[in-house]
């Protein structure tokens, strides 16, 4: 049985939807197939990697890719954008399964110096992390439709 591909779609794919995808291949390879793409390919930025390696996860090896890398190719079981942009610009994907939005701020608007701006992406990074955690945990055998979680292309009422 295959496992269920995830989609984790940002504006550029340059950090959020990288930090997502490098945390949930670490987490739970057994479970899902991890991948990432952005309304436009804008490259990784270089922090994001840096934030994810102290936190021991290895994305540097991972490469920006447009949302049209995947468009008519894969089935995912799962899209999840993790910002507000590509939640409201997305298109609706035939036969995709479930729509998930998880928004986070943009750590790479962050300004100030490169310590002021780690620490944003820092942030970013960990929450990243505690909201995939938390999915994960609905059910052991992978997350399941609830409330607040519709397939693509229903209304955003009550989503998370």
């Amino acid at each position: 049985m295959s496992k269920p591909k995830v989609l984790l779609l940002c504006t550029g794919n340059t950090a959020r939807s990288q930090m997502a995808e490098g945390f949930l291949r670490a987490i739970a390879p057994e479970r899902f197939e991890a991948f990432s793409a952005g309304l436009e390919a804008g490259g990784v930025n270089p922090l994001a990697v840096q934030v994810m390696a102290e936190g021991g996860v290895d994305i540097s090896s991972q490469r920006s890719k447009p949302l049209t890398d995947y468009l008519g190719q894969v089935h995912f079981g799962y899209l999840v954008t993790v910002c507000d942009r590509a939640e409201r610009e997305c298109p609706i994907f035939p036969g995709m399964g479930q729509r998930l939005h998880w928004s986070f701020p943009d750590p790479a608007a962050a300004e100030g110096t490169e310590e002021e701006r780690l620490e944003v992406f820092r942030e970013v990074r960990d929450a990243i992390e505690a909201r995939l955690r938390s999915w994960l945990a609905i059910d052991d055998r992978g997350p399941r439709a609830t409330a607040g979680r519709e397939p693509l292309g229903e209304s955003p009422e009550g989503r998370e």
